[in-house]
């Protein structure tokens, strides 16, 4: 009997962990430092972040484990608001690496025709070599593109969009978001930081998607106006991510685990009969306390509200104790 296959994330991170056996740690955290100052500026890039090999082996350490559990966050919402859909077909701008390929592999198994566009020939390069260890990733197309106004995509199913809209200019961003939506027949998932930032591109995006004729499937349990006011707040979640030895080691921690902050959006051209968005969304921590649990909540009336579960609501309170920032709320009831 041939052993089960391991899983995505595992295969992911021991391909990773062989990479960087050829780094020197110096290097890598020097490559890191200059990425980070690079992902986290406010300015947009003209040029490729990622220049060489050793940029995009850091990259690879400090940022795919990261993303790929963001993105794969954000996909197991849109999951679970569409439980019968299946991509035919994925394609991610951007993609660099492969950490969204990767996500959509651990989302819905199989193989399935993937197009990965980013204008920086190295990360595709190792994208291409990384996708080598999985075999739904083996006969994935990477190909250059510039990521901005010049643009044309192809006809697909999927369209994944992470970590990019902050490199571009505003005007790029549009037409970004413009093209993934007329190239993608069912839906269409952008993955951001989850900073105040990284929140205003998404909802410049949401607003795009659905002038586009796609409608919201999550987080938000609606199309409409977001509810929380620019400048006061902003919408993100959190997933937790495993950092292996070498990982600490080039980025300098010494936790086993990270929380990585993101914000999202998963709109769709699915029927509502086939998607349909959570009831409510958790959109903070849920706070535990004796005999009650409160949940900050989204909900489809355009609001955010606070809802108490007591201990006398039974199976409810056992639910709400078991929730988790970024869930939906009602849980659905399990399937006999």
């Amino acid at each position: 009997m041939n052993p089960a296959p391991a899983p995505v994330e595992e295969t992911l991170r021991d391909t990773l962990a062989h990479l960087l056996d050829g780094l020197p740690p110096r290097h890598a955290a020097t490559a890191v430092d200059r990425l980070i100052a690079s992902y986290r500026g406010r300015t947009p890039t003209h040029t490729p972040v990622l220049r060489d090999r050793a940029d995009v082996v850091a990259y690879a350490a400090y940022r795919m484990p990261a993303t790929f559990e963001a993105v794969r966050a954000a996909l197991g919402a849109l999951a679970e608001a569409a439980p019968d859909w299946t991509p035919a077909a994925h394609t991610d701008l951007g993609g660099g690496t492969g950490a969204a390929t990767w996500a959509t592999a651990a989302t819905w198994p199989g193989e399935r025709p993937v197009t990965v566009l980013d204008w920086a020939e190295p990360a595709l390069a190792l994208g291409r070599e990384i996708a080598a260890a999985h075999p739904a990733l083996k006969g994935a197309e990477w190909r250059r593109e510039r990521i901005g106004r010049a643009l044309a995509l192809d006809t697909t199913d999927l369209v994944t969009v992470s970590y990019v809209l902050g490199e571009l200019t505003e005007a790029d961003r549009g037409h970004v978001v413009d093209a993934a939506a007329a190239s993608a027949r069912s839906a269409v998932v952008i993955v951001e930081p989850g900073t105040p930032d990284g929140y205003g591109r998404i909802i410049e995006a949401r607003d795009r998607l659905i002038a586009a004729g796609l409608r919201i499937a999550a987080p938000c349990p609606h199309s409409a106006r977001c509810p929380i006011v620019a400048g006061q707040d902003w919408c993100h979640f959190a997933a937790r991510v495993s950092r292996s030895s070498l990982h600490r080691q080039v980025k300098g921690g010494s936790l086993p685990y990270e929380d990585e902050k993101f914000a999202y959006v998963a709109a769709t051209r699915l029927p509502s009969s086939e998607a349909t968005p959570a009831p409510h969304r958790v959109v903070r921590r849920p706070q535990i306390r004796k005999g009650q649990v409160l949940l900050d909540l989204c909900d489809p009336g355009e609001e955010l509200r606070r809802e108490t579960v007591a201990k006398r609501h039974g199976p409810l309170y056992r639910a709400a104790r078991d929730a988790a920032w970024g869930d939906a709320w009602p849980p659905a009831p399990p399937e006999d």
